[in-house]
């Protein structure tokens, strides 16, 4: 049966609250537990949309005794982002009180975990993996937290430590389908990827900033290295999949988009029933550090040269910047070849501003590799 739980997070001042709400379909002993969220970032509607709709899927599957697993939905994951707004504009990527980004700043499992089962592990990957889970599940726990968003960031961990898989459902300005996802479960993805019309698929182990796929993949990377003799299985693939645009959001494409994610669960073997023929794939995955952020050398309107999708070849003009008090016009050339997959959804471009992203094959970035 569908279970519903709702978790109170007290808010910032006095009297205020935030509730979050998650819904859990299929059963979960002994079987696989996939987690999906949306609106961790609360201004993107696709993913809160895409959720919904899912929510509306899985009822059904589950009415149905079609639902395997269990499938553990986070429609709306960021309460306090959601209630956020400032001049008439709601800010749903960094927190006002201490202008962290929601995606950013999970706590690293990785060394406590290491130092607390060093000599409990032993050569059967699936007992490993039970210890595991429930030491995470400890160290969330003692996870002391003061602010909203902290608590949110806790119980969303909560609800997906112990997943073996997870989608966090986002969205970018202006862009294709694009996912990102550790190197280890490109193959696990890929067909994710191929039913979404995802036009990249970019690689990285770390990204910088522990965002919350990587938050709860870390721990078991860094306990295989720290513990080589253990039978250490890959006990969670995560990935952070992007809705195309900010204003791509209607009830037919949400509804397409979740149809794809439970064939996706199909092939998992989540949802009964043979999977649909999975369409034509449209990339193959590139190296998050070989990805281009464009970014503009001037102020002024932003007129774009290419749409998304185009592959592009290193100087190629991806936009010019126009001022229009001065009437220069400043071309902006891509500097990495690649599929152009992402630009702003604003026209007015400040000095620095990041135009646009390609996905390019040659690796030259490192450090932080994400949008702040």
């Amino acid at each position: 049966m569908m279970k519903e739980t709702i978790f109170d997070i007290e808010g910032q001042g006095p009297g205020t609250r935030h509730s979050l709400k998650c819904v859990e379909f299929g059963r979960h002993a002994d079987t696989p537990l996939v987690y999906i969220q949306g609106g961790l970032h609360a201004d993107e509607a696709p993913g809160i949309i895409v959720a919904h709709a899912l929510c509306e899927t899985l009822a059904e599957l589950e009415a149905a005794d079609a639902i395997f697993g269990c499938v553990r939905v986070v429609p709306v994951a960021n309460p306090v982002g959601l209630s956020q707004f400032s001049l008439g504009q709601q800010e749903g990527r960094f927190d006002l009180y201490d202008g962290r980004n929601f995606n950013r700043h999970y706590p690293d499992f990785g060394p406590k975990l290491s130092a607390r089962l060093s000599n409990r592990l032993g050569t059967d990957a699936s007992a490993n993996a039970a210890v595991i889970r429930a030491e995470l599940m400890a160290l969330v726990e003692e996870w002391h937290v003061v602010t909203p968003s902290d608590n949110v960031r806790k119980c969303l961990m909560k609800l997906a430590i112990d997943a073996d898989y997870v989608l966090d459902l986002h969205c970018d300005g202006e862009a294709e389908v694009h996912l990102y996802t550790q190197p280890h479960f490109a193959r696990i993805f890929s067909s994710l990827a191929t039913r979404l019309h995802a036009r990249a698929v970019l690689l990285a182990e770390i990204s910088g900033l522990n965002p919350f796929d990587e938050a709860l993949v870390r721990p078991w990377l860094d306990l295989a290295r720290a513990l080589p003799d253990a039978n250490i299985p890959l006990g969670c693939a995560s990935t952070t999949v992007e809705l195309r645009g900010r204003s791509d959001v209607d009830r037919r494409r949400a509804r397409s988009d979740a149809e794809a994610i439970v064939e996706f669960l199909r092939d998992l073997g989540v949802v009964k029933g043979s999977a649909a023929q999975a369409p034509a794939k449209l990339c193959e995955p590139t190296p998050l550090a070989g990805s281009e952020a464009v970014i503009s050398p001037s102020a002024g309107v932003v007129s774009y040269a290419l749409d998304l999708g185009h592959h592009v070849r290193a100087g190629d003009v991806i936009a010019e910047i126009i001022d229009p008090l001065s009437g220069t016009v400043t071309a902006v050339k891509a500097q990495t070849s690649g599929v152009f997959y992402a630009r702003a959804d604003s026209r007015i471009a400040e000095r620095g501003k990041r135009l646009g992203k390609i996905a390019g094959n040659d690796v030259f970035r490192n450090g932080p590799l994400l949008s702040p």
